[in-house]
């Protein structure tokens, strides 16, 4: 497997780390398919029970996709069995753990929807911040978003690019735990330590009804997604955005009162 994703075991507990902490753990071709490769491997290890997804560092748990190699996702592997980065249509059956630190933006964001739940650090951000650049959601944000934080939270993330703090997305409901900056990582394993020591079936069938619950299907959705958002990557005024990244244009994005 690439360095890009490192893998460790803890009795029954999988943490699954992003590894490009220079780069804020963005990801690319190689990356995603490390992770696609690392979901399907937890999943067909009868004795791995809980994955806790990270990311290097304590600057960022995920920055989204590495726009600069932003080909490389749409070549890999998984890109269709999985979507761009790796990990949207996948499901291990059984519970994850997302332990944000730091930068949670993009790509980054539906990777930590993608999680059952999220344990954040105190200095964990969080904002659909490629909206600058007109990069469209095409891993589970627009579909998974909604279900987390309701529809207006939801489109008030997607539509004005807003970066919130932890508090903020407590508060919405996209994280259930603030811990201290640098303590993600060890209550997200501590809960998953505790999950993984209860009967499983019975989890894994009370997971299963609760992502069942929706009018419409998760698989729809996805392809609703793909469908709509993956023909966007052709617009010209992403490509011009894109050139702008390149270029160093970062623009400010919005903040709320108070964060």
């Amino acid at each position: 497997m690439s360095d890009k994703v490192l893998v460790t075991t803890h009795d029954a507990v999988t943490v699954l780390t992003l590894n490009r902490p220079e780069v804020h753990n963005c990801v690319d071709g190689e990356t995603a398919e490390a992770i696609g490769t690392a979901i399907d491997a937890f999943a067909a290890d009868d004795a791995a029970r809980v994955l806790v997804v990270t990311g290097a560092g304590q600057l960022s748990f995920c920055s989204g996709a590495d726009l600069e190699h932003g080909g490389t996702l749409l070549e890999h592997t998984y890109t269709d069995k999985a979507g761009p980065m790796g990990f949207a249509a996948l499901d291990p059956g059984k519970p994850t753990i997302g332990a944000i630190n730091g930068y949670c933006f993009a790509g980054g964001m539906e990777l930590a929807a993608w999680c059952d739940f999220r344990i954040a650090a105190a200095n964990a951000e969080f904002g659909v911040l490629n909206r600058r650049w007109g990069v469209p959601l095409v891993d589970g944000g627009t579909q998974r978003l909604p279900r987390i934080v309701g529809q207006a939270n939801a489109l008030y993330l997607i539509e004005t690019g807003v970066r919130i703090n932890a508090q903020r997305a407590l508060t919405m409901g996209f994280v259930q735990e603030i811990v201290p900056a640098g303590e993600a990582l060890k209550r997200a394993v501590e809960l998953a330590t505790r999950i993984a020591g209860y009967p499983q079936s019975s989890i894994r069938a009370d997971r299963a009804s609760s992502l069942s619950t929706f009018g419409s299907s998760l698989a729809d959705g996805l392809k609703r997604e793909a469908e709509i958002g993956r023909a966007t990557l052709l617009d010209p005024e992403m490509a011009a955005g894109l050139e702008r990244f390149v270029s160093g244009d970062r623009p400010e994005p919005p903040r709320p009162p108070g964060g």
